[in-house]
């Protein structure tokens, strides 16, 4: 009960909703004595990609012998997997007992969001821990999120499309500018963009800054071999035959750029031999991403939220079609790109079932039916996440697929009730 009320107290801070700007974070964690200035981190930024890319790097450098955190967001089911280390969630107890400590400080100052509040959280508790290196995933953004008050030994841009417009505005260039803040003086920049507008960006911001520029496809190379196995091009050797723990054509590009990450880190003093490597790629773990739940009837999640992630997710799913029927299951939140992201996936199902996650941002069923409908004629709209999976097992037989997507908020309850099944 202690800790409920702890949780009630952070979700509460959720009234303030998103704020961008660095004023409080930087004001909070001057009270909690600067945690920050004495962590060495990799910062990981970009639209799509970055939490399975955090996973690669965290887990090589784990195979390594290093103590590793890792803050990522948002969780799929418990607060807990925010905060790990060496792929430990973060106890109840410190939660409880940090949360008590930050919040003397947070509530001094003028509206704390949740998501300050919590990047504060796991900046104190790794520098409390000790630990040798955090890797740390921007929440949005980039250049005004709480997380950019670091000072890297390296940062990430995994890719750039269109999503969060409201906030990052409504073209890549807005958007590419957004994550191009991350992006700090004498420093080091890995990016997996591909457009040449946001490269020209990226290029003359890393310049301005004295700022080493690495790109993925040209300065370190993955090429896939056949499904979770690549080959690796990089500028201190190569490798061959590497496994991939993590599902789909598009985690090859995620594998690229955490091996490019670990070769700049070794260049810092980090020993990470290639033992370390290969089997911290083939047991890295990210939940809710193109995850395996079950095979007969073949349950896959994927948390796929924006349209570029959605298109990646049809192609990995026309990749390897061993599967009969398909039974779609959507939830989206209401400020997404809905229209886009319907037509991309409804068309491959035999049935769409639409529900929506208890977030005040989820559209409601009735408005996802309205786009999809064109897609689809087999449309079913069930208001609980939990009652819509159940219902696609039901109907679907043990040759057919039940795709859970649209959403990570979708997905979490998703993965919650099945494994309490």
């Amino acid at each position: 009960m202690d800790y409920k009320r702890h949780l009630d107290y952070l979700y509460g801070l959720q009234k303030y909703g998103i704020k961008f700007g660095l004023k409080n974070i930087t004001q909070l964690l001057a009270s909690l004595n600067n945690p920050q200035k004495s962590l060495r981190a990799v910062h990981i930024g970009g639209t799509n990609g970055k939490g399975s890319t955090a996973s690669f790097i965290a887990s090589a450098l784990v195979k390594a012998g290093y103590k590793v955190g890792l803050y990522t967001s948002p969780h799929l089911i418990r607060f807990t997997e925010r905060m790990q280390i060496n792929q430990e969630e973060i106890s109840q107890k410190r939660v409880i007992k940090l949360t008590e400590r930050i919040r003397t400080y947070a509530e001094k100052l003028e509206s704390i969001t949740f998501f300050e509040f919590t990047t504060a959280m796991a900046l104190l508790y790794f520098t409390e821990e000790k630990v040798d290196i955090a890797i740390l995933e921007v929440g949005m953004g980039g250049r005004l999120d709480a997380t950019n008050i670091m000072h890297p030994l390296l940062s990430i841009i995994t890719n750039i499309a269109l999503d969060h417009q409201q906030y990052l505005g409504n073209t890549i260039s807005k958007i590419a500018f957004e994550k191009a803040g991350i992006i700090k003086k004498r420093s080091i920049l890995i990016t997996a963009a591909t457009q040449p507008g946001v490269l020209r960006l990226f290029k003359k911001r890393c310049d301005a800054l004295e700022t080493a520029f690495y790109q993925i496809g040209n300065n370190f190379i993955g090429i896939a071999i056949r499904p979770q196995v690549m080959d690796y091009q990089g500028i201190s050797g190569n490798l061959s035959n590497v496994k991939i723990g993590l599902a789909g054509p598009h985690q090859v590009t995620n594998a690229a750029t955490a091996l490019g990450a670990l070769e700049i880190l070794r260049e810092k003093g980090y020993r990470i031999n290639e033992k370390a490597i290969r089997s911290g790629l083939k047991e890295a773990r990210w939940p809710g991403r193109l995850e395996v739940i079950q095979k007969k009837p073949l349950i896959v999640l994927d948390g796929a939220h924006n349209p570029a992630a959605i298109e990646t997710l049809k192609e990995a799913i026309k990749k390897d079609p061993n599967y009969h029927r398909m039974f779609l299951i959507l939830g989206i939140m209401a400020d997404k790109a809905l229209p886009k992201i319907i037509k991309e996936i409804a068309p491959l199902a035999f049935k769409v079932i639409l529900t929506r996650p208890h977030m005040d941002r989820s559209a409601p069923p009735a408005l996802l039916k309205k786009h999809a409908e064109h897609w689809c004629k087999n449309i079913e709209c069930v208001d609980e996440v939990k009652d819509a999976v159940a219902s696609a097992i039901t109907q679907a037989g043990r040759d057919d697929l039940v795709l859970i997507t649209g959403s990570l908020f979708t997905v979490g309850e998703a993965r919650g009730f099945l494994y309490r099944q």
